[in-house]
């Protein structure tokens, strides 16, 4: 199937000399969408009816209102239109002041060279192109900060509730990330596992604070109860329009890759990498640190289990990877850490 050719740019030119105008569209005909005025008044109405302009070419001395003013106006309608002063005039200071004010992008002498014409055009394009993209990532980093405001929010409340796993999730966030970036995944699924790391347990605030802090074996309802908190961690979640799989990921951080684990019973490449990696630094974390049924294991009896479930509970690229950061790679474990 033959793509459709993609539309061409909108151009506006506003002259009072018919002969400018015609001279305009037949040099650039068929390498933009031309629209022409007569002046400054029939230009604002095209402006203000139609879809915005890419660029829009205005005289400097016209009938009753001037280009400068024209082009004024206009940044006030359609600030992101490229705007390009005409003049044949010797005297160019009202042009200059015009783009040190803000309201033009350039300008340009009559009688202008269609090759100079089409560069001024393209480089207004590229700007305006740049500009946008500028606003987009700008934007973004806006929400993705609104986002991190929330996950801090999560997390504190989780800690808050349960002092024997303050500091957990950082310490398993700090985890996650090394062994993310060891096995090489990309800076925005490391922004995700990050953000879903700091907040895994964030479903745990349904559950009844003496469950999670008694020394005693639990009830097998007690343990069931427990066992929903990554469900409950993805439903609280779910509202929020996360820019990665975040509750994916808290979802499936007690799977298991042999089936074994909760709450869908997943195997294998059904979990997502990230909760592949996070379920092996919760469970790394757990044991090497104090918990109320139970004291410290340390770093190398939790070790030994990741190594007995390689492969079978675990996923044995993430297990050598974690192997590998707390032998070769120096990696120390602290609930006092900041996370990544």
């Amino acid at each position: 199937m033959n793509s459709q050719p993609l539309p061409l740019e909108r151009l506006l030119i506003v002259d009072d000399d018919p002969l400018i105008l015609s001279s305009f569209r037949r040099s650039l005909k068929g390498r933009f969408d031309i629209t022409t005025a007569a002046g400054a008044r029939e230009a604002l109405e095209l402006v203000r009816r139609q879809p915005e302009f890419a660029v829009v070419i205005s005289d400097l001395k016209m009938p009753g209102m001037g280009g400068i003013e024209l082009l004024t106006q206009m940044e006030k309608i359609s600030p992101e239109t490229i705007r390009i002063i005409l003049t044949g005039h010797t005297r160019l200071e009202y042009a200059l002041e015009a783009i040190n004010s803000g309201h033009v992008y350039t300008f340009l002498t009559k009688p202008t060279a269609t090759d100079d014409l089409l560069q001024v055009i393209q480089n207004g394009l590229e700007q305006r192109s740049l500009r946008r993209s500028n606003a987009e990532l700008y934007a973004l980093k806006k929400v993705k900060d609104a986002m991190e405001s929330v996950i801090n929010g999560f997390s504190a409340l989780v800690e808050a509730r349960d002092p024997y796993t303050a500091g957990h999730q950082r310490s398993v966030t700090r985890l996650s990330i090394a062994i993310a970036r060891h096995l090489g995944l990309t800076d925005d699924a490391c922004q995700g596992l990050r953000m879903a790391a700091m907040i895994h347990d964030v479903g745990k605030i349904y559950v009844p604070t003496e469950f999670l802090n008694r020394p005693g074996r639990l009830s097998q309802v007690e343990f069931a109860i427990i066992k929903t908190h990554p469900t409950v961690g993805a439903d609280i979640l779910k509202p929020v329009d996360f820019p990665w799989p975040v509750g994916d990921i808290v979802l499936q951080h007690h799977e298991r890759m042999d089936g074994s684990g909760y709450p869908q019973g997943l195997r294998g490449t059904e979990i997502r990498i990230e909760a592949r990696i996070l379920a092996v630094c919760d469970v790394l974390d757990a044991m090497a640190f104090h918990r109320p049924y139970r004291p410290a294991l340390g770093v190398d009896v939790a070790l030994k289990e990741l190594e007995s479930g390689k492969g079978v509970k675990y996923d044995a690229d993430v297990v050598e990877a974690c192997q590998y950061l707390f032998g070769e790679g120096g990696f120390t474990l602290s609930h006092d850490s900041a996370a990544c």
